[in-house]
């Protein structure tokens, strides 16, 4: 649905190869684009999914779509490309989960580069971007994304408490904000709360619990010394990605990444989950841009 910073899209056969075939509940904590959420479902390799992130607005958006896709569609529709729309919708805070779903859905088709950045106070502030036609309104593949959803749960919450009940036989993906390669590479503003060297600790820290209580787990993170420091015991893997997303154009090649990964040896026998039916396997995946 999103064009989402630091999304997963080009490194999901990289991740897929490294979940298990066959999943008793998905968790992804950091859902941002679901982008590994989606590929997943359309292979039909989990029974249940729990999708959270500590972007309200984002988990909002999910939720619209899976409980009444067509009001989000309607809420769309009535929106126009210009730079004037742009930033009266962007000043607007709708009370329905639709019409916040729609303005996300809007503000990301139409903003600068599809970045997705707020503030301290947590508003939006993105610029107008300069897309000739946006495709604000993609009914098809929200319909198609609105049937995936079905029976999926959405939180809004921290890492660490939505994978607390989770055992052998589920699979826990990470993509967190990355760690910072250089002090000038921060960028964290997904949410107004940062997510500093203190929660890069705490994540390494529950991979190593989940790891202990046979969860399969995969990571994804910045490939630094700190990074390697924290999952160096788990013999993380380099993988390349491009990066669509970023103010300099030279800067948007290949990116060295970490790829870390434990107790996913591939299971056989059980039959697809209704999350591989026909549905899912329907789901157009797009990213513009």
């Amino acid at each position: 649905m999103l064009k989402w910073a630091g999304g997963k899209r080009r490194l999901v056969p990289d991740i897929l190869a490294a979940l298990p075939r066959e999943i008793d509940t998905y968790y992804e904590p950091f859902v941002g684009g679901g982008a590994v959420f989606f590929a997943l479902a359309a292979e039909g390799r989990f029974q249940r999914a729990v999708l959270s992130d500590r972007n309200s607005e984002l988990i909002q958006m999910y939720a619209a779509i899976r409980d009444d896709v067509e009001s989000v569609i309607a809420a769309l529709s009535d929106m126009r490309h210009s730079e004037e729309e742009y930033y009266r919708i962007r000043a607007l805070r709708p009370r329905t989960l639709a019409r916040k779903a729609a303005r996300i859905i809007y503000l990301n088709k139409t903003g600068y580069n599809g970045l997705y950045r707020v503030n301290r106070s947590g508003e939006f502030n993105v610029p107008f971007g300069r897309q000739e036609r946006p495709n604000i309104c993609d009914a098809d593949n929200l319909r198609a994304v609105a049937q995936v959803l079905q029976g999926v749960e959405v939180l809004v919450s921290d890492f660490e408490s939505v994978v607390a009940g989770a055992r052998p036989g589920d699979a826990v993906y990470f993509d967190p904000p990355y760690m910072p390669v250089s002090t000038t590479a921060k960028f964290t503003s997904y949410h107004s709360e940062p997510f500093g060297n203190d929660e890069h600790h705490r994540l390494a820290r529950l991979f190593g619990d989940l790891a202990a209580r046979r969860v399969a787990v995969v990571l994804s993170n910045s490939d630094t010394k700190e990074t390697r420091a924290l999952y160096g015991s788990f013999k993380p893997r380099v993988v390349h990605a491009s990066r669509p997303i970023n103010s300099n154009a030279r800067a948007r090649g290949p990116v060295a990444e970490l790829l870390v990964a434990a107790n996913t040896s591939r299971r056989k026998g059980r039959k697809a989950s209704a999350a591989g039916g026909a549905a899912s396997r329907e789901l157009v995946l797009k990213e513009e841009g």
